[in-house]
C-alpha cells in the first residue's frame, strides 16, 4: 500500500508501481485515450505528477519506437496497469521502464475523483509516498525549478533532410519533441538542434532559413535568458514557435502569459481557427497561456481555446513569425494541424525569394 498525498490535503491509496522512492511534484492530468508511451516521454511534463483520465494503461507494452524524449515526469498515476501487455512492437511491460528510469507511481486509485479534484479546484502539488508525511506543508511549499536546463540538449545536433534538402531550419530546443524534427525533416529541412540557452548571434550566424523554437516544461518566465536570444532572433529569420515557444515568443515582445486553473493536456483538445471559423482537434501539454490583449498592435490572434477561449495562436507579420500554443507535431493525436509546418515552409520560401 502507498499514497498519492495532495496539497489540499485529500489522500489516495494505491499499489506501487515503477520505482519504490517517494517524490514531489505538480499534480496534472491529462485525457488522451491513446498515446500513452509519447505522454511518458513527453519532455514537457517535467517536474509533474501525471494522472491518466483513461482507465487502462499499459496494454500496447513499452514502445521505443514511439519515444518523444526521455521520461522527465515526476510520477505516474493510472486506474489500472495492464500487467501483460500485447502488441508486436512491444519491447516489455510498462512497469519495468518506470523502474528503471527511477519513476515511481500509483495503480488502483481513483483516478476519476482524482481528475475531478484538480479540475474543480486547479493545479496542486501531490506526494507520492509510503509513510504519510508528518508536516503535510512540504507538500504545498514544492516548485518546479530549472525546467528547460533539465530537458534541453547539451550541445549542438545535426539531423539531415528526407531526400533532397531544400532548407536549413536551426531548432532552439527547450524540450523539443522528436516528432518536431522528424516533421520537418520529410518536408526536405536539414535540422541543426541548439540547446537552449546558446546565443542568438551564435545561431543566426550559420544563417539558417528559418528558426523553430519548440515546446518545453514549466513557466515561460523562469526562461529570461531564453526570452532575451528569441527577442535578438526576431525580424532576422522566418520563426516558427510551438508551446513553450509560442509563450516565450510573446514574453520577448513585450505580452504577458498567465497560468490556467488546469492546463490543457491531452490529444483532444478542441482549436477554433479565427481565420477561417473551422474547429479542429489538437495535441496539448501546457499549464500556461498568452494573453493575446497584451499583444495588441504587435500581433494578431489566430486561434483559440473551443472550451475556455484561451489564446491558441499568434501571428506576427511584421517579423515573419507565427506561433502556436497546440502541437502541430501531435504524436500522440491527430495530424489536424499539420499544415503549420506547411505556412512555416511557405515564410520561408517568401523570404528567400523576396
Amino acid at each position: 500500500m502507498a499514497y498519492l498525498v495532495l496539497g489540499n490535503g485529500k489522500i489516495f491509496e494505491g499499489l506501487r508501481i515503477g520505482a519504490p522512492v517517494d517524490r514531489l511534484g505538480e499534480l496534472v492530468f491529462t485525457t488522451g485515450m491513446t498515446g500513452y508511451t509519447e505522454t511518458l516521454t513527453d519532455p514537457s511534463f517535467y517536474g509533474q505528477i501525471v494522472t491518466h483520465s483513461f482507465p487502462m494503461i499499459g496494454n500496447a507494452g513499452l514502445l521505443p519506437e514511439d519515444f518523444e524524449g526521455t521520461g522527465a515526469l515526476f510520477g505516474y498515476i493510472v486506474r489500472e496497469l495492464c500487467p501483460h501487455p500485447s502488441n508486436f512492437r512491444s519491447r516489455g511491460p510498462l512497469d519495468g521502464w518506470l523502474k528503471a528510469r527511477g519513476i515511481p507511481g500509483l495503480c488502483g486509485v481513483d483516478t476519476r475523483e482524482i481528475v475531478r479534484v484538480t479540475r474543480e479546484e486547479g493545479v496542486m502539488n501531490a506526494l507520492i509516498c509510503d509513510q504519510l508525511p508528518e508536516d503535510p506543508g512540504v507538500i504545498r511549499a514544492f516548485k518546479v525549478k530549472n525546467a528547460v536546463e533539465s530537458v534541453t540538449r547539451k550541445e549542438k545536433t545535426f539531423f539531415p533532410a528526407e531526400g533532397t534538402e531544400k532548407r536549413r531550419v536551426a531548432l532552439m530546443d527547450y524540450g523539443a519533441k522528436k516528432n518536431i524534427i522528424r516533421s520537418l525533416q520529410r518536408r526536405g529541412c536539414a535540422v541543426t538542434a541548439w540547446p537552449s540557452r546558446a546565443p542568438a548571434e551564435e545561431v543566426l550566424r550559420e544563417d539558417p532559413d528559418g528558426i523553430v523554437l519548440s515546446n518545453g516544461p514549466g513557466d515561460p518566465r523562469d526562461n529570461p535568458g531564453c526570452v532575451a536570444e528569441i527577442r535578438a532572433m526576431l525580424g532576422k529569420k522566418p520563426v516558427l514557435g510551438i508551446c513553450l515557444g509560442h509563450q516565450l515568443t510573446a514574453l520577448a515582445l513585450g505580452g504577458d502569459t498567465v497560468r490556467l486553473k488546469y492546463g490543457h493536456r491531452g490529444a483532444n483538445q478542441p482549436v477554433r481557427d479565427l481565420k477561417n471559423g473551422r474547429t479542429r482537434i489538437t495535441s496539448q501539454n501546457h499549464g500556461y497561456a498568452v494573453v493575446s490583449e497584451s499583444l495588441k498592435g504587435i500581433g494578431r490572434e489566430t486561434f483559440v481555446n473551443a472550451n475556455d477561449q484561451s489564446c491558441e495562436g499568434m501571428e506576427y507579420p511584421d517579423l515573419n513569425c507565427l506561433t502556436v500554443q497546440f502541437h502541430p507535431e501531435a504524436c500522440p493525436g491527430p495530424q489536424d494541424t499539420a499544415f503549420i509546418f506547411d505556412d512555416f515552409i511557405a515564410m520561408m520560401e517568401e523570404k528567400k525569394h523576396a
